[in-house]
């Protein structure tokens, strides 16, 4: 089984076992009781996953093959698992699973210039799912010329929160979007790990930034759709922006975000 898979594996669910209190669990302790460990201990979750220890320890190492659905289910609600680290979990077994038959990114065949720049009164840009900068209207341009310019070769919005020069005066929230774009870095791994440049991208970020090392280390996982985000951009200042975001069905696992 691929050694990355199973560092993945391992990560996410020692760290979901360690943030989850006995009495979140329902769990009883007695006020002398020696817990040597962060959150649960194994057998606690074994117990409520209804399955044996010997097995949860298997998944705990990183072998989650053969894992069926009922499996993953009762283990999901165990960790109280949200959706998406349910669907993350989900991910994690089928690539065990099917190691030869992962899904990789389509290449578009909808012309993404010309659906930007229908937006003509908002600032808007397509990206794929690893936040690579594909298309943006004359606005979004605009707004995004600090990241356009830091990194030409890869323009590219977690790549720039972590690694681009001018980042810390342009991202308002900087620490918020760093443990984001982490987070979502790691779900799209799963996801699609052979996606073009996702991988380069992440090898990348752990060598150039501790602070992307950090946030990964959490093993968090998140997707997001909607949302705020502040700018504090050169020339214009500070802005806010709500976004949304929008699925483009000519082009699956590519993203209409408009700024508003």
């Amino acid at each position: 089984m691929d050694e990355l898979l199973k560092q993945e594996v391992k990560d996410f669910l020692t760290t979901r076992r360690a943030r989850i209190t006995p009495a979140a669990a329902g769990l009883e302790t007695q006020p002398w009781s020696d817990r040597r460990v962060p959150g649960l201990r194994r057998e606690e979750v074994a117990d409520l996953a209804g399955i044996s220890l010997e097995y949860y320890i298997r998944f705990e190492r990183g072998n989650l093959k053969g894992a069926s659905p009922e499996i993953l289910q009762s283990l999901a609600k165990a960790l109280q698992l949200s959706p998406i680290e349910r669907e993350h979990l989900h991910n994690l077994a089928y690539r065990a699973d099917h190691p030869r038959n992962l899904p990789s990114a389509e290449t578009p065949t909808a012309p993404l210039q010309d659906i930007v720049d229908a937006v003509t009164d908002k600032p808007a840009w397509i990206r794929n799912e690893q936040m690579d900068i594909l298309a943006t209207n004359r606005l979004c341009a605009e707004l995004y010329a600090p990241i356009l310019k830091d990194l030409p070769d890869r323009p590219n919005t977690a790549r720039h929160c972590f690694i681009g020069a001018t980042a810390e005066q342009f991202w308002v929230d900087r620490d918020q979007f760093s443990a984001e774009f982490a987070a979502k870095l790691r779900l799209e791994y799963a996801r699609r790990p052979s996606a073009p440049g996702l991988k380069e991208l992440i090898d990348e970020l752990h060598q150039k930034s501790s602070v992307f090392r950090e946030n990964w280390a959490s093993a968090d996982v998140l997707s997001f759709g909607s949302g705020l985000k502040r700018f504090r951009h050169p020339t214009l200042g500070e802005r806010d922006y709500k976004y949304e975001t929008f699925n483009l069905n000519s082009a699956p696992g590519y993203v209409l975000s408009i700024y508003f």
